[in-house]
């Protein structure tokens, strides 16, 4: 190959490469602001996933500290209801011995109304 041959082979070969490495280049810089892209979504998505979990698990906080004050309160109805009925039973005892004394009462009334109702007789 003559001299000049050569010269245009390089020069050729230079034009060559340096297209590619524009291309290349470009390509990169497509690549990269691809990923940019992707990552800025991917952000986003991350951020209201993680906001959507705060917003559950508040909500879930909310709900348990209601049911917890719900369940102290039943206990605490429940508590109160069951010492009522203690009291009652306690009370319920003593109504054997107010049976007999309203069992006495009525044979003395009885006992008074007959005795009234000969009197008017005899009179």
């Amino acid at each position: 190959m003559d001299a000049k041959t050569m010269e245009e082979s390089k020069s050729l070969n230079k034009d060559d490469i340096l297209k590619a490495i524009e291309v290349v280049d470009r390509d990169s810089i497509s690549i990269a602001d691809s990923y940019s892209s992707l990552f800025a979504s991917l952000r986003l998505a991350l951020s209201q996933v993680t906001n959507t979990s705060v917003d559950h698990l508040d909500c879930f906080n909310d709900a348990a500290g209601k049911l917890q004050e719900s369940a102290i309160d039943a206990a605490t109805r429940g508590n109160r209801f069951i010492h009522s009925c203690i009291r009652l039973n306690e009370e319920m005892k003593g109504i054997d011995n107010l049976a007999a004394h309203i069992k006495l009462l009525k044979r003395n009334v009885d006992a008074l109304d007959s005795a009234v109702n000969r009197v008017l007789r005899i009179t």
